[in-house]
Parts: C-alpha cells; structure tokens; sequence
C-alpha cells in the first residue's frame, strides 16, 4: 500500500518542472484524476478555474525560501464538466513540490452563510435607522413648523422603529445562542393552555390583528402544568401565530392544546391559507428561510428559533400541509420538558 492513501487530503506530487510523479487515492475521487496521470503535465490533466473563473494552467508560483504554497481557493473542473470547490497548499522540496487539496463546499457553505447574515442585518437594520435619523433631524431643523398632533406621529414611528431594531438584535442573540447549544431555560411551572390563551388575546389587540379570528381549544386531559420556561414558550407560540396573521390574511386561526404522550403536550396553530410547498417545508426552517410564494418582510429568523426552543425543551416543532389549503404547526413538549427535570 502506498503511505500516501493514509492521508485524508487529495496528495499530488510534482518534479521542477511542474509534472506528476505521484498521486494518492483520494486524488482520484477529488479530482478526477488517475493513473495514467503520472508523467503528464500538472496542467493537461488537472483544470483548476480561479474565483473570476480564469482557468490557471500553471497553480503553484515558483520556489521561494518560504519553501510553502500558500493555500488557495479554486474549482476543479472534472471530466463531466462539473465544477468542485477544492482548496489547494503545498510545500518545496528537493525534488519538487508536494500538493495537498481538499474539499472547500462546507467552507463555501459558512462564507456564503456569513454573507447572507450580513446582508439581512444590514438591509434590516439600515431601513428602521434611516426612518429614525429622518423624523429626529426634522424635527430638529423644523420644531416649529409640526403641530403638536404631528410631532406624536413622529414619534410614534420613531418608536416603532426602535422597537423594530431591538427585535432584530434579540432575534440574532437567540440564534446564536442557539447555534451554539447554549440556550438558557427558566424552569417553572407553566399552564399551557392559559398561555395559548394569553397569546391569543395579544394577538387580537395587535393592528394586523384586529377583527381577526383566533380560536383557541383546550381538549380534555390536558395536563394542568408542565415545567418549561414560560417566556420563550410564549415566545415559541407566537411566532407561529404570528407566521399565521402575516401569511394567512383571510383566515381562521386556531390554536389547540391537547395531550401527547406521556404526560406531554402538542400545541397546534393551524390556519386556512394558501399553504406551503412541500419543497419549500424544510427550506422555511432554516435561517434566512422564506417560502417562494411568501417572501414578505422580515428576517427569516422566526421559525429557526421557534424549532431551536422547542428543541431546548426536548420537543420539537413540526408542520403539515398542502397548498391550498392550509398549514398546521405542531408543537410538542415531553412531560419533563426540560433536560434535568
């Protein structure tokens, strides 16, 4: 066996003039490449496309006292002409340089993750801070101009908007916290049905959701109390609701608490809507996510947290529908609800 089909990374070996000597298992399943490899050119059996999508027929600069190649980011460009994210280093030799590659899509993955982060954050917070500077700097400038009705209004909005910024920055710190498994509960006692109650009345004295219907059931053996944190029970279930309000405009609500299990409870927030598609279903939980048909404003956040808190329980969330004709959320929480109850 070859010493070099024990290393994990894709390893290519070439003499000073750039041509193969050597290559190890993996090179061949990275990159394409086999055997017959060996004494041709590094650039006639091997096309590496650069970020501006250059194809870099010679990779590896010349010697330096460094005596390393710096790591670099490229595509792989295979024999069926698709193309893999692969980064490359190396190091000199007497003889040559070694190569090592590996595949770079998960790094792909976070750089593009981190990009979209930026970009929401960016975009959510830019709009509620240029309405903020706009009605402060006006009033500033004009004061004396507004009747005391429309400064209020002003204010109202600038409210508002502050309100919109601070939801957003908590709405990061529960990802986060999330994301790194650090969510911390608040273990009591809480009476679930009363809380899909409470949730309810909120939301009706909402403006998006005055004169809706909100229906909520209790069925029987509904256990009384099960320990969870109530805050973010609270704050579980109305997101659901809200996601129902915003995306369900003409429909009927209805919020139901049953028994699940042993001692557990499933919450249901059910609506009437246009629904979701299946491949859309996975795709709303993640960060960021939004459904095709329904790509309103907001972060995209909402159902991620929902799913990571009900998870924090020891529950989860789950969603059925069809398009058409509705969507229903389940939420379901052991009877400890909580890890160490």
């Amino acid at each position: 066996m070859d010493p070099l089909d024990a290393v994990p990374e894709a390893v290519v070996v070439l003499d000073d003039a750039r041509t193969v000597r050597r290559l190890n298992d993996r090179a061949g399943a990275l990159l394409g490449l086999s055997d017959d490899a060996v004494g041709a050119a590094l650039g006639d059996v091997l096309t590496l496309v650069d970020e501006s999508g250059t194809v870099c027929s010679d990779p590896v600069p010349a010697r330096s006292t460094a005596q390393r190649v710096a790591e670099q980011l490229y595509r792989v460009r295979l024999a069926d002409g698709r193309e893999r994210p692969v980064s490359m280093a190396g190091r000199w030799n007497d003889d040559g340089v070694v190569l090592t590659f590996r595949s770079s899509g998960r790094r792909e993955a976070v750089d593009a993750a981190r990009s979209d982060l930026v970009a929401t954050v960016s975009h959510e917070i830019r709009s509620p801070l240029t309405s903020v500077k706009g009605f402060t700097r006006t009033m500033l400038l004009k004061w004396d101009r507004y009747s005391d009705e429309q400064k209020l209004t002003f204010l109202e909005t600038i409210n508002e908007d502050a309100d919109r910024v601070t939801r957003l920055l908590k709405e990061l710190l529960d990802v986060s916290r999330i994301d790194a498994n650090r969510v911390q509960l608040a273990k009591m006692a809480v009476d679930v049905a009363a809380l899909a109650t409470g949730v309810a009345t909120k939301a009706e004295q909402r403006p998006d959701g005055d004169g809706r219907d909100l229906q909520v059931t209790v069925a029987d053996g509904v256990p009384g109390r099960i320990m969870a944190d109530k805050d973010k029970l609270e704050q579980v279930l109305t997101n659901l609701v809200n996601n129902a309000l915003r995306y369900a405009p003409d429909s009927v609500i209805r919020i139901e608490v049953a028994p699940w299990g042993e001692g557990g409870i499933a919450i249901t927030v059910a609506d009437d809507g246009p629904g979701i598609a299946p491949d859309q279903q996975k795709a709303i939980f993640r960060k960021f996510g939004r459904g095709r048909e329904t790509r309103r404003a907001g972060t995209g956040l909402g159902l991620y947290i929902t799913r990571g808190l009900a998870r924090a329980h020891g529950g989860d969330v789950a969603l059925e529908s069809v398009p058409g004709e509705g969507a229903t959320f389940t939420v379901t929480l052991p009877a400890g609800a909580m890890p160490g109850v």
